[in-house]
């Protein structure tokens, strides 16, 4: 998700930001997924561009209309709106795996209460080590906090 790395660029839109954030992604990426904040043109342009197979995981605005070419050449963008036509935005987020969104963000927000909202180290291989080792710290606390179930009868 590249909702969350916005943080970084703080006076600047989330939508703006897509090609600044896939500057900062080596190799493939497979899918995107954001909230209607990234239902732009622009953004939809950065990732066709850089990455023509990545699957885009954006509720359409509201008030968002088809493109000129939905029936000849729908992009997919189209398909969204014509899936929220046919099932509702709810069977929309169902079929396009848009209910993942809600899990990432709670793991950034427990992410963000344990850690903190920033890294501290000022390299790159040190804010690479922080990371890891933050990580690593919240993996253990889950782990020493989940329940396990077993069957009795």
């Amino acid at each position: 998700m590249i909702e969350d790395l916005t943080t970084c660029f703080k006076d600047a839109d989330d939508g703006s930001q897509v090609g600044p954030l896939l500057d900062r992604i080596d190799g493939a990426v497979a899918s995107v997924t954001g909230d209607g904040a990234y239902d732009r043109d622009d953004a939809y342009a950065e990732l066709a561009a850089r990455h023509p197979a990545a699957a885009v995981i954006v509720p359409p605005r509201a008030n968002a209309v088809p493109s000129v070419a939905a029936e000849i050449a729908p992009t997919q963008r189209d398909r969204h709106l014509r899936c929220i036509a046919e099932r509702g935005r709810m069977g929309w987020q169902r079929a396009s795996g848009y209910g993942w969104r809600a899990l990432v963000e709670s793991d950034i927000s427990r992410w963000k209460r344990v850690i903190g909202g920033g890294l501290r180290s000022q390299t790159d291989g040190r804010q690479a080590t922080e990371v890891a080792t933050a990580a690593d710290v919240l993996n253990r606390m889950l782990e020493l906090g989940r329940p396990e179930y077993v069957r009795i009868a």
